[in-house]
């Protein structure tokens, strides 16, 4: 059972993030802010709210330890605080000055990776302040990224929807494309799975899309063999683009937020849903779990955050899985190619319908050139910008009455001028009586 415990609504624009450390619960904002909650209560920190970005933060983590909390945002720049009291220890700007979509801490917390928008992947140097390395993918912008537990490499996923390995001197070792229509999310869970026959380690990962897929996959890294990334199955429960998705701690459950405004709480080992959480009531941005208690948080459009306490006992129903051993991977392997449809409950199958016929306006196949880059919703009246991208119209009003720089590259804009996109327009309402047929 996942029971909601508390519902955290001071944000006054859509959540974007949120991060645990074993005291702490951070989130931020379009509205330019990061909140920082403790976890006793959920009483906001005195320091709290962080208000250090210039516009919107669009992702939040916290060292392994829970001694330094880093954000960043669409004003080109990475920061780092000291959670305890809420000061700004270091800015750390994005060559380029691109957007950052994504932040992550190494393991042993002494590189903080930044994504940017120009697709460019920055190491910083966490003791130093100083930039370690960087590269850039190939195409798309930079939207999600995992370290592997052991440090060893780096997984990012980009807007083109590709898979890229990078060791830790940022080298690309691997790249596969993953999801169409962009990757927006990835996760590595923290335990490995060991195959002791052979000497060789296995991480777990799951990233997640705008082709409303969940994929799990095997990541082997050795020396003499390189990397091998191992597609394993697919998770089709939701009925939208799926924005967020993370392992719990001991890598036996993964949580899913969806633009169909639900979270779902899978069993890894077998791909049952044990919980479908559908208390937001717009799309479901962001999901973690706690690493040391039985909590899960979700973000939402709806600019709140939602806690919920989840019974393992009964989540779990008693069938605990050797994450340490080659017949666990033997398990993933058989029950992630059976239709895990077949296993669902009765009451799962129907509430999934249910949403499905609210979705009205978002197709499980909607052209992402149709969708805002803002809001990331069907766009009704698409105007063109000076930036040459297109845009819901008020949107983008509302963005050019606090900013005169594009929501996409972060520079200037040369005019406030915003232009009818006529054909766009008509290529939406052409889409639109298709599907109604």
């Amino acid at each position: 059972m996942a029971t909601l415990i508390h519902t955290l609504a001071d944000h006054s624009d859509d959540v974007n993030c949120c991060a645990f450390s074993s005291s702490y619960l951070a989130t931020c904002s379009l509205d330019k802010t990061i909140r920082v909650y403790s976890l006793s209560g959920f009483a906001e920190l005195p320091y709290s709210p962080l208000a250090g970005h210039a516009y919107a933060v669009h992702c939040c983590c916290f060292s392994p330890s829970g001694r330094l909390l880093a954000s960043c945002s669409t004003d080109g720049t990475a920061a780092l605080w000291d959670p305890r009291d809420g000061r700004r220890l270091a800015v750390l700007p994005q060559p380029g000055a691109s957007p950052v979509r994504v932040c992550r801490f190494s393991p042993d917390a002494s590189f903080l990776l930044a994504g940017a928008a120009d697709g460019s992947a920055v190491l910083w140097d966490v003791r130093s302040f100083r930039l370690y390395r960087s590269g850039k993918v190939k195409d798309g912008s930079l939207m999600a990224s995992a370290f592997s537990p052991n440090g060893s490499f780096i997984v990012t996923g980009s807007s083109s929807g590709d898979l890229t390995i990078w060791d830790d001197k940022m080298r690309c070792l691997y790249n596969e494309k993953a999801h169409d229509l962009g990757v927006t999310c990835c996760d590595i869970s923290s335990h490995p799975v060991s195959d002791s026959e052979n000497g060789l380690t296995y991480f777990q990962m799951a990233s997640c899309g705008q082709d409303n897929q969940i994929k799990l996959w095997l990541i082997l890294f050795a020396d003499f063999l390189g990397v091998q990334l191992k597609y394993k199955c697919t998770l089709n429960e939701h009925s939208a683009p799926v924005l967020a998705c993370a392992f719990s701690c001991d890598g036996q459950m993964i949580v899913s937020g969806s633009v169909d405004k639900c979270v779902i709480i899978y069993e890894t080992s077998t791909g049952n849903i044990l919980h479908t959480l559908s208390q937001h009531t717009r799309y479901v941005t962001t999901c973690a779990f706690a690493p040391h208690s039985p909590l899960l948080a979700t973000g939402s459009m709806d600019k709140t955050v939602h806690i919920w306490q989840l019974d393992l006992k009964q989540s779990y129903a008693g069938q605990f899985q050797d994450l340490t051993s080659l017949p666990y991977l033997s398990l993933l392997t058989t029950s992630c190619t059976n239709n895990f449809s077949e296993s669902l409950g009765l009451r799962s199958k129907i509430l999934q319908k249910i949403e499905e016929l609210r979705m009205t306006t978002i197709s499980v196949s909607v052209p992402d050139e149709f969708l805002c880059p803002i809001t990331r919703e069907l766009m009704k009246d698409p105007v063109i910008a000076t930036d040459g991208y297109s845009y819901e119209r008020e949107a983008m009003e509302n963005w050019i009455s606090n900013r005169r720089s594009s929501p996409m590259t972060n520079l200037p804009l040369q005019s406030l001028v915003l232009t009818p996109n006529r054909t766009l327009k008509m290529a939406i309402s052409r889409w639109l009586e298709t599907k109604q047929k």
